[in-house]
């Protein structure tokens, strides 16, 4: 299996950049909760064990290393509302969400890597898109897993206010029992009401 590497970090820095970001943000795709990003400045003389895409590392094993990555390097937690999100759209949101994470860091990185294949228009900081980026770069894996965990605790916490719908597991991703619970239950205020399913939901005939 591939493991992510410093290599784009490390050519940032030979270009003579100081302070090289990865930026990643998780919770595109669920019908409900806020979009959350995060931007991460690793040392890389003291790299945390194990980083790897979130998706790929177990729920007990991103646990370990969120705090490993909170102690050891600048971190910084942003996200864009379900209001924003259906206003704007979801790869709008997920932009802004990503420009606040790293308006967040404090010194201000110089350089920023950038999960996917476009780089949100209001960054002012040199920047580079990288497509799966968090499997190809250290700090992209670190930002993945640090807004992970921010998203997943968040949906937990909403899971105890608005039970039934199971965000506690499901994250407000559209698994079957969240789908059966829309229907049965309604829709939150936490809903995206511009995603399909909830939106038939609201505007039935």
């Amino acid at each position: 299996m591939e493991q992510p590497d410093n290599s784009l970090e490390i050519a940032a820095h030979e270009k003579g950049y100081l302070r090289v970001a990865g930026v990643d943000e998780v919770g595109r795709g669920p019908l409900a909760g806020p979009v959350t990003a995060a931007a991460v400045v690793l040392d890389m003389a003291d790299l945390p064990e194990g980083l790897n895409d979130s998706k790929k590392l177990s729920a007990k094993k991103r646990v370990v290393l969120a705090k490993e990555i909170f102690a050891r390097a600048q971190v910084s937690i942003a996200e864009a509302s379900v209001e924003e999100i259906d206003s704007i759209n979801i790869l709008r949101a997920s932009h802004l969400a990503m420009e606040r994470a790293v308006a967040a860091l404090d010194p201000p990185p110089d350089y920023l890597l950038i999960d996917g294949n476009l780089i949100p228009r209001d960054l002012t900081i040199d920047a580079q898109a990288v497509v799966k980026g968090d499997g190809k770069s250290v700090s992209i894996a670190a930002a993945s897993i640090v807004a992970k965990e921010a998203r997943d605790n968040l949906m937990v916490d909403l899971a105890q206010q608005f039970p039934g719908y199971g965000w506690e597991k499901n994250a407000g991703y559209p698994s079957k029992q969240h789908r059966e619970a829309l229907v049965e239950l309604g829709v939150t205020p936490h809903h995206r009401k511009s995603f399909k399913p909830v939106h038939k939901i609201l505007y039935q005939e």
